[in-house]
């Protein structure tokens, strides 16, 4: 086989993390995010430019002027997370520069689901969640937030208040009921 179609292994020493997977979007959708979340992710990349990256440059600085690299710790860890912090940095910046910031306070009042709404709703057995839909980068399940993108939001999307919408999952159809719809007040 030509050398041209194989890959070798790469070494600490090499950059390889060029490419930065974005998590996978709907066709021709923009990548969705609140306010609240576009600030999130700008703080993240200034801290990491201004407080991370100065420190780890530093430590870097100081082991390569210890002579021998190849046995060199500090070195050798210092460099493999200058590259992560770098890598993070890309991954954040396209992140933001896609990304289509939406306040959800534009719909207060609204009873039906839209981007950024907090959806209370029954399940068949009469489990109740409460979930509020956000961007792919601002998902935190633990505190109820869901992407957009996700199953449960996509079956929640346009419905109202009073609505029974299908989820279609592993297990069978689940049916659920839309008991609330909110939005964050307008300049909260």
């Amino acid at each position: 086989m030509n050398k041209a179609f194989t890959r070798e292994d790469t070494s600490p020493e090499q950059d390889d993390d060029d490419e930065v997977r974005l998590p996978d979007l709907p066709a021709g959708s923009k990548n969705y995010i609140t306010p609240a979340g576009f600030s999130r992710l700008r703080e993240e990349i200034k801290d990491l430019i201004e407080r991370d990256r100065p420190k780890v440059v530093e430590i870097v600085s100081w082991a390569a002027s210890n002579g021998d690299r190849s046995e060199n710790g500090d070195y050798i860890y210092g460099k493999k997370r200058l590259r992560e912090i770098d890598r993070r940095i890309r991954f954040l910046t396209k992140r933001l520069d896609l990304a289509e910031v939406v306040d959800p306070s534009g719909q207060h009042g609204n009873d039906q689901i839209f981007f950024g709404a907090t959806v209370r709703y029954a399940e068949n057995q009469g489990v109740e969640r409460s979930v509020t839909i956000v961007g792919a980068d601002e998902v935190d399940l633990e505190r109820g937030r869901i992407s957009w993108i996700s199953p449960v939001a996509r079956a929640l999307l346009k419905s109202r208040e009073g609505d029974v919408v299908s989820l279609p999952t592993p297990g069978g159809l689940l049916q659920l009921e839309i008991l609330e719809v909110t939005y964050p007040e307008p300049g909260v």
